[in-house]
């Protein structure tokens, strides 16, 4: 018979176990990618994308628009100070990279982004629609 150690949730004690494996091996000296949040909203005139990046600059944000892929990225890296000693370091600073399939509805001319408060606004207009109906007079 194999005896087991037993796990009420196994994620998340290797959670913990491996955060404090990090430590150990002092990772939190380190810098690592991170991803940074977004919240797609969509209202009658187009969808508005907001990328929530504290820390960075809007000149940290590369935006770029390939067919119908509209891609945010940035470089942005911890600033090292030589003259402070950090006991811990938990701002995690990185490059990241978020790719979006735009669909066949959004005017790509009129894109636009602003960046206020750590929030990257990225607003996707729509088309305006075509309308193909009109009165026909009768002769």
């Amino acid at each position: 018979m194999t005896i087991m150690k037993w796990r009420n949730n196994p994620g998340l004690a290797d959670i913990f176990d491996s955060l404090f494996d990090r430590q150990a091996e002092g990772m939190e000296k380190r810098s690592y990618a991170c991803m940074p949040a977004v919240n797609i909203i969509e209202t009658q005139k187009g969808f508005e994308l907001e990328v929530a990046a504290a820390g960075l600059a809007k000149e940290d944000y590369k935006i770029g628009l390939e067919g119908n892929v509209l891609t945010i990225s940035s470089e942005a890296r911890a600033k090292e100070e030589s003259d402070r000693e950090y006991l811990r370091r938990e701002f995690v600073y990185g490059s990241f990279s978020r790719s979006f399939t735009l669909p066949k509805s959004i005017d790509s001319e009129k894109i636009s982004a602003d960046y206020q408060d750590g929030i990257l606004r990225v607003s996707l207009p729509k088309r305006e629609e075509l309308t193909l109906t009109r009165e026909i007079k009768v002769l």
